[in-house]
């Protein structure tokens, strides 16, 4: 049986480092690649609890499988991956669903270790925290590329105009 690189994706720019990190040790490992998006209905966790009538939840999974694809499609726009690629969406919380995808000791599960922010911690659980203490499989954590760092730094900053020649300052 060939080994699976498992990657959670989601859009966040720590998840799309992850996925080209998983990419290159699927090329490196001659492994498949299976990207895992997980949805949950709106109002997340609390919405689950909700009772949506069929139509809904078939546009919400059609939805995550249309975010899969278009997020699988910008990462890979330049150059295809080289690996067999699989997309997998599963109705979940993210951490239980990328430990439930990677089942097998000889898979590989990445993730992509994302800044949290100061509110976050308290309400939702570190998808990272999870599968390192759940997964029955390795698990590679990839800490975020060093420009999204210096991007985050820059937010809210303001930047002085530059000043025309000729202008005086005031």
């Amino acid at each position: 049986m060939r080994q699976r690189i498992v990657v959670g994706v989601s859009g966040s720019p720590g998840s799309l480092t992850a996925l080209h990190r998983a990419t290159a040790e699927a090329q490196e490992r001659n492994a498949e690649l299976c990207a895992v998006l997980a949805w949950q209905l709106p109002g997340g966790g609390l919405g689950g609890r909700a009772t949506y009538g069929a139509a809904v939840l078939r546009a919400c999974r059609e939805a995550a499988v249309e975010e899969l694809r278009t997020i699988l499609g910008s990462a890979f726009a330049v150059r295809r991956p080289g690996v067999e690629l699989s997309g997998l969406t599963v109705r979940g919380e993210p951490g239980s669903v990328l430990v439930g995808a990677a089942r097998s000791a000889d898979d590989l599960l990445v993730v992509g270790v994302g800044t949290r922010g100061r509110w976050l911690p308290g309400i939702r659980p570190s998808v990272t925290r999870y599968c390192l203490a759940h997964a029955k499989c390795p698990v590679l954590a990839v800490p975020p590329n060093p420009l999204e760092a210096d991007l985050a730094a820059m937010r809210g900053r303001t930047w002085p105009l530059p000043r025309m020649a000729g202008e005086q300052e005031r």
